[in-house]
């Protein structure tokens, strides 16, 4: 582990063009939420699990642990900059930098956690992105020297706001594994990427609540 590198998993979007809770879909034997949750642990000292829309259903699909803390964001709605806000609250005040990840990014090699985790420790940079065939991805590190940055950031821009603030404090880890840059967002992504479809159709989160 990266001394006290805790991560920071956000699982709170509608999922609405998936029509299904994408942390609930099935990648393997598991969940999108506890593949993930599990290979961020391999690699963090403490997760702390970011829901929103279906958060009574996805609860339940979080694997008990004592490093792991859920969250809500009761204002997910207002997008992902937002949990990621809440997230970081939910930090431990010796965090030194955490890595955050994306619920819907579950093909992300373990491999790549611990590079990342890794790189971290050797470069120590504020900002640390995975990046793929010159593409930006996920997971990426924030040093706490950025946090209050992406406390104070417009919801409406998100982290790329900070990311792309100074680019002399931005390192990029180039990785061999497609699974950062893959956005799983509608059922034929899922085809694509030759995973099981959603099991059915659900209403929107709004009608949830």
């Amino acid at each position: 582990m990266a001394g006290n590198l805790e991560g920071i998993l956000l699982a709170a979007g509608e999922s609405r063009r998936m029509g299904f809770p994408k942390p609930l879909l099935r990648i393997g034997d598991e969940t999108f939420i506890e593949h993930t949750t599990l290979a961020m642990l391999a690699v963090v000292s403490r997760l702390v699990v970011v829901l929103g829309a279906h958060a009574d259903r996805i609860r339940f699909a979080v694997p008990r642990d004592p490093r792991i803390a859920i969250v809500e964001n009761p204002d997910y709605a207002r997008g992902q900059l937002s949990s990621l806000k809440v997230g970081l609250r939910a930090l431990s005040d010796d965090c030194i930098a955490t890595m955050v990840h994306l619920a819907d990014h579950p093909a992300v090699r373990p491999a790549t956690f611990h590079a990342l985790a890794a790189e971290y420790v050797k470069t120590r940079s504020p900002i640390l992105i995975t990046r793929c065939a010159g593409r930006r991805g996920h997971p990426v590190v924030f040093g706490r020297a950025v946090f209050a940055e992406l406390m104070s950031a417009p919801e409406e821009q998100g982290a790329r706001a900070v990311v792309n603030t100074d680019p002399a404090r931005v390192s990029y880890l180039e990785v061999d594994d497609v699974g950062v840059v893959l956005d799983l967002d509608t059922p034929e992504d899922l085809a694509r990427a030759d995973l099981p479809p959603a099991p059915q159709q659900v209403a929107p989160a709004s009608e949830h609540k």
